[in-house]
């Protein structure tokens, strides 16, 4: 395996697949995406993994998407970008930076607590009352979305 590089894209140069695996609402991606950063693990022009991050209140900077590419999950691309995500909030002079899943989202739930992120609050029935089509994984409906913070 090549060695990926991180470098920061453009909202036009947005990796549309990856980030409508992390969020399948095109809509709502559209909403955060010209007021943020991204972040990308690339393999030569081939975008693996990205994050999104977008200011959200004086010191606030929240994590709005990450996604890694399916055939390279499980490799390290999750934690490699949390890691830049973490710096760049800090350069940026944040001092919270938060992170949102769904409470079916698992592994997420699982790297987002080992990276240091602690649960902050459940907004209940979020995913049913804002995505048309039921989302289901690890056999759960998607319901309820669990947000977590660090502090910085």
């Amino acid at each position: 395996m090549s060695e990926l590089s991180l470098v920061e894209l453009t909202p036009a140069q947005a990796p549309w697949p990856l980030l409508l695996l992390a969020d399948p609402s095109r809509a709502q991606i559209e909403r955060y995406l010209p007021q943020s950063r991204l972040l990308a693990l690339c393999d030569g022009e081939a975008v693996r993994g990205v994050l999104v991050l977008t200011a959200r209140s004086w010191g606030v900077v929240e994590i709005t998407n990450l996604a890694v590419d399916e055939a390279w999950q499980g490799r390290g691309l999750g934690r490699r970008l949390l890691t830049a995500a973490i710096d760049t909030a800090r350069a940026l002079g944040a001092l919270r930076l938060d992170i949102a899943t769904g409470n079916s989202s698992l592994a997420q739930l699982g790297l987002y607590q080992r990276m240091g992120f602690r649960l902050a609050s459940i907004e209940h029935d979020y995913f049913a009352l804002n995505y048309p089509e039921p989302i289901i994984e690890n056999g759960i409906r998607c319901r309820d979305r669990v947000r977590l913070d660090m502090v910085l």
